[in-house]
């Protein structure tokens, strides 16, 4: 079906110019776009359904670099602020979900990420039972990068463990499985947990394979005083200059968080390629300390591709990428006492084409462009969040979060019309969550004060 978008009152097209349209539409047929330009231009053009643009504000379809979707929505904001470190938590709950519960928990965050303009995530080996999810996937219509998330050695938290040879065979097995399912809808990615808690040469393999399978690889990183310290003991390198020494950077390569990034680890980014996925509500709420642990204006000055993530439900307790697009946009700002650090267009591009960049998808997705599959996320203007309307990146970053997003298009296909979607009945699917969280925690004994207030 054949798609118009007419005289849309701005389209923010991220594309190599950086142009803004304003009265633009959009022509769209098998799930490209195949004509872009000023309204008044492409007036005659046809199409099987017209959406009315004049008070829409469109933008290519967001990406979420990080994002562990499978668990976290049925225990969302359990863990008190003074918790130290849900981790030994988070994944004694993850480990003990049932395939149903892991599906029912998946399909809510696809509705979160999608009604909030999300179109491609990243799912760094979150997710247990991927045959299970993946009639959710297929429903929802979303771009899925999922892998298998292995290690082999000892950690402070239950993590899934095999043998080196075992969990390169199963990222081996995973790949071939998984990659190009769903229209290549699905992407499987290599997903060692760490350089902590997997070995060199387990990183070095699974590097090789994504390298062999012409896909990519991503992995928990950072840095900081005290890695800095013990890599140093046991390497004689940074962290991050240790990953360049076994060889496992490259620009197939996306680091995950990467706080704490001395100058030299930027330089090893920048002469490898590889990328990184920050998640700058994370780490706000987790008092990661960005105000000397951050370097997302010195890794995009140096030229490092940088996708924003949400990292968990349970993390950010949020998958709206608006919000980490305010957050990017505020904190080093703030941090730094200096106005002039990540504009709001630097976060909306980390938001699209930086994003897609940094996951190796910009041929496809993350500017409007012609020929570019047809991902597209329409804002409604006519709320009051968007008033007065005449800088609308400012307005969008600044001004607006996801409860804004009318429409979405991926792959051509209308996911939610209207601010609604239809592959799930939302009254229904929140109860069964609610119910799963509650089952989950009696299970594992988890428990937490329901809040310092007292419930009557």
């Amino acid at each position: 079906m054949s798609l118009k978008i007419d005289n849309a009152r701005y389209i923010l097209t991220v594309d190599r110019e950086r142009r803004i349209i304003q009265n633009g539409s959009i022509i769209i047929d098998n799930g490209r776009i195949i004509r872009l330009g000023k309204a008044a231009g492409l007036a005659d053009a046809r199409a099987d359904r017209v959406i009315d643009g004049r008070h829409l504000v469109v933008t290519p379809g967001f990406l979420n670099g990080h994002m562990h979707i499978s668990y976290a929505h049925a225990v969302r904001g359990i863990f008190p602020d003074n918790l130290a470190s849900p981790l030994a938590h988070v994944f004694k709950l993850q480990m003990a979900m049932t395939e149903e519960e892991e599906y029912l928990t998946t399909l809510l965050g696809l509705v979160e990420l999608v009604k909030n303009g999300t179109v491609c995530f990243v799912d760094p080996g979150s997710t247990k039972f991927p045959d299970a999810c993946l009639q959710a996937y297929q429903d929802a219509g979303l771009r899925v990068i999922l892998g298998e998330c292995v290690s082999d050695r000892e950690a402070p938290f239950p993590l899934p463990r095999y043998t080196t040879d075992e969990a390169v065979k199963r990222t081996s097995a995973f790949i071939a499985k998984w990659h190009g399912r769903l229209d290549g809808r699905i992407r499987a990615w290599a997903m060692p947990f760490s350089p902590e808690t997997c070995s060199a040469g387990l990183m070095t393999a699974l590097k090789r394979v994504a390298d062999e399978r012409r896909t990519s690889l991503t992995l928990h990183h950072g840095s900081g005083p005290q890695a800095l310290k013990d890599y140093q003991a046991r390497h004689g390198k940074t962290p991050t200059e240790y990953l360049e020494s076994i060889g496992v950077l490259g620009s197939n390569v996306v680091l995950a968080h990467s706080l704490g990034l001395v100058d030299a680890e930027i330089d090893c980014l920048v002469r490898t390629g590889a990328t990184v996925a920050m998640c700058p509500v994370t780490a706000a709420k987790g008092g990661r300390g960005v105000a000397e642990h951050g370097r997302m204006p010195e890794l995009l000055a140096k030229g490092v591709k940088v996708a924003l993530g949400c990292d968990s439900p349970n993390n950010s307790n949020h998958l709206d990428i608006v919000r980490a697009m305010n957050m990017a946009a505020l904190q080093y700002k703030d941090a730094r006492q200096d106005t002039r650090l990540i504009p709001a267009e630097s976060a909306l591009e980390m938001a699209t084409f930086t994003g897609a960049q940094a996951l190796g998808i910009a041929d496809e997705i993350g500017s409007i462009e012609t020929g570019k599959k047809a991902d597209l996320v329409l804002f409604d203007t006519q709320r009051p969040e968007w008033q007065t309307l005449f800088n609308p990146v400012n307005n969008l970053v600044y001004n607006a979060d996801g409860r804004s997003v009318h429409t979405v298009i991926i792959d051509g296909h209308v996911i939610v019309d209207a601010y609604k979607q239809t592959f799930v009945d939302e009254p229904k699917l929140y109860a069964k969550v609610q119910a799963v969280g509650e089952q989950l925690m009696a299970r594992t004994g988890t428990s937490f004060p329901r809040s310092r207030w007292n419930i009557i």
